[in-house]
C-alpha cells in the first residue's frame, strides 16, 4: 500500500532539522496513520530502528532496568541488528502507553542524549500520560494527528492541482463553477470513506464503497476491541452504550440519561472521559464568547461530542451503503440542503476540519454558542478565536436563508464578520442589521465551501 502524504509530514521534518529538538511524542486516536508518517519520516535517515512495547513486552524489562540512555539504546539496538548512531538513526518507541519506564525514558534521552533522534507514539497513550501527571514537563514535545483532512484527502486522489485553485481562491475570486461542482462531488466521496488512511487506501485502489466499509468495520472492531482494556476503569458495555448515544445526539447538547442501560451520570462522565482520551470523540464546549479566551466562558452544562471521523460516524450508524438508499442519495446525489439541513456529516465535517488544520503541536479545542434564554432557539455552529477576537461560524446550504442566528449572535456580541459554510462557491454577502443601540450596521457575511475549510487558517477575513 503506496504511503499517503501526511500534513504532519513538513512537521517532522522540521523537527528532525530542529537543533533544538526534544524527543517526540505522536499523540492521536488509533489507526489514524501515526506509525505510518514516522515510518515514512525513518525512510530519510541511514538507520531505522522500531520497537514495539505490545508486540514486544519483553523490552519493557530494559527501559525498567537500564537507567543510561545511551547503553539502552544500544542494547535495542543490537536485539534488533540496528546500528545506533546520532543523526543517522531514528529510534521510534510504538506503543509506549504500555511501558511507563520507556515513557520516563524520554526525559532522559533528551538530557542525556540530545544527539539521537527519538520518537514515540501510542493509541491509547492519554490514558499513561493521565496516570503521569508531571512527566517530560520541558522535555518532551507533542504532536498531535487527527484522520486525513479533504485537502489531503484531494492530495492522495493525486488532485494537486485543485488544492492549488482552492488555495487561491478567496472571498472575492471564487472557484471557476464546473471545477465547484467537482469539487463538491469529491467531497461527497470523502464523507462516505471518511479520513482514516486505511479507507482512504481502500477507495484510491478500488473506487468500491464496500471495500471502504470493510476497512471502517475493522477499525471500529478495534475500538471496540479497546475497551476490554478500560475495564479496570469502566464497565466496557457503558463505553458501547455512551458511543452508541454520542453518535445519536451528534450535532446537539450530550444528555447522559439518554444513554442505555440507566447508568449513573457520573459513570457515564467517566465513559465520556475516556472515549475522549482514546481520541474517539471530539468534545464541542459551548461558550458564551464574549472575548477571548472562548475557553474561559464555557458552560460545562452544556456540551456535545462529535465522532473523529464521518465515515466511521455512518458504520457506528449501522448503515450500509448497498441498503440504505436513501443516506447514499443525500450525501451523494441529493441536493446540498439536503444534504445539510437532513443529515448530520456536515456540520461534524466542519469542526472536524478546523482541528485537522490547526496548529498539530497543540490539542485544539472546539466551541459553540446558544442562546440560553427562555423560549430561545439561536445556535452558531462553531466559534472560534481569529486575528484576537471572536468568529461565528454557521453551518448552512442554499443562498436563500436569513441566517438568523449567525446574524443575531454577530449584533449581540458586536461583530462584523461572520462565516457561513455550505457547499457554495466562494463568495460575499453584505447585509445591515439594526444593533442593540439602535443605528444601522453594516456587516459582512464570508461564503466558505465545506470542502475549503482549512483555508481559514490562511486566509484574510473578509473586512
Amino acid at each position: 500500500m503506496a504511503y499517503l502524504i501526511r500534513n504532519i509530514d513538513d512537521e517532522l521534518l522540521k523537527w528532525k532539522e530542529s537543533p533544538r529538538r526534544k524527543p517526540l511524542l505522536v499523540r492521536g486516536a488509533r489507526q489514524v496513520g501515526k506509525s505510518w508518517a514516522i515510518r515514512h519520516l525513518g525512510e530519510s535517515f541511514k538507520y531505522y530502528l522500531e520497537i514495539n512495547l505490545e508486540n514486544e513486552k519483553d523490552l519493557c524489562r530494559l527501559f525498567e532496568e537500564i537507567s543510561d540512555v545511551r547503553e539502552l539504546s544500544q542494547r535495542l539496538g543490537t536485539i534488533h541488528n540496528v546500528q545506533v548512531i546520532p543523526g543517522d538513526t531514528l529510534l521510534f518507541i510504538d506503543e509506549i502507553q504500555n511501558c511507563p519506564a520507556a515513557l520516563k525514558s524520554l526525559w532522559f534521552f533528551k538530557e542525556n542524549y540530545p544527539d539521537l533522534h527519538v520518537v514515540a507514539a501510542g493509541s491509547l497513550l492519554e490514558f499513561t500520560l493521565n496516570e503521569m501527571p508531571s512527566y517530560g514537563v520541558g522535555r518532551i514535545r507533542s504532536i498531535f494527528m487527527y484522520p486525513m483532512s479533504f485537502k489531503e484527502f484531494l492530495l492522495a486522489r493525486g488532485k494537486k492541482l485543485w488544492i492549488e485553485a482552492i488555495a487561491a481562491a478567496d472571498w472575492t475570486h471564487p472557484i471557476e463553477e464546473s471545477l465547484h461542482s467537482r469539487l463538491v462531488s469529491e467531497f461527497r466521496s470523502f464523507l462516505m470513506v471518511g479520513g482514516m488512511p486505511a479507507s482512504v487506501s481502500a477507495w484510491i485502489e478500488t473506487q468500491d464503497y464496500a471495500a471502504c466499509q470493510d476497512e471502517q468495520n475493522d477499525i471500529q472492531q478495534s475500538y471496540y476491541d479497546d475497551f476490554a482494556k478500560y475495564a479496570s476503569k469502566v464497565d466496557p458495555q457503558l463505553l458501547r452504550n455512551t458511543l452508541s448515544a454520542v453518535v445519536r445526539q451528534s450535532g446537539k447538547k450530550f444528555i447522559y440519561s439518554r444513554v442505555d442501560g440507566g447508568y449513573k451520570s457520573e459513570e457515564v462522565k467517566e465513559s465520556l472521559r475516556l472515549l475522549r482520551d482514546a481520541g474517539i470523540i471530539i468534545p464541542v464546549q459551548m461558550s458564551a464568547a464574549n472575548g477571548l479566551p472562548l475557553g474561559a466562558q464555557v458552560n460545562p452544562k452544556f456540551t456535545r461530542y462529535d465522532y473523529l471521523d464521518t465515515g466511521l460516524l455512518l458504520r457506528v450508524l449501522a448503515m450500509n451503503y448497498d441498503d440504505d438508499r436513501e443516506l447514499t442519495r443525500l450525501i451523494l446525489a441529493g441536493e446540498a440542503p439536503e444534504l445539510v439541513n437532513k443529515g448530520i456529516v456536515a456540520e461534524l465535517t466542519a469542526g472536524l476540519e478546523l482541528m485537522k488544520s490547526s496548529n498539530p503541536q497543540s490539542r485544539y479545542e472546539l466551541f459553540y454558542w446558544e442562546n440560553l434564554e427562555r423560549n430561545a432557539t439561536s445556535e452558531v455552529e462553531y466559534v472560534i478565536a481569529k486575528n484576537a477576537r471572536c468568529l461565528p461560524i454557521e453551518v448552512k446550504a442554499g443562498t436563500s436563508g436569513k441566517m438568523k442566528s449567525l446574524r443575531y449572535f454577530m449584533n449581540r456580541k458586536n461583530l462584523v464578520t461572520g462565516i457561513r459554510c455550505s457547499l457554495e462557491n466562494f463568495g460575499l454577502l453584505e447585509v445591515s442589521d439594526i444593533a442593540e443601540t439602535g443605528h444601522q450596521v453594516s456587516r459582512k457575511i464570508g461564503i466558505l465551501p465545506l470542502y475549503a475549510v482549512w483555508r481559514l487558517s490562511d486566509m484574510p477575513l473578509p473586512d
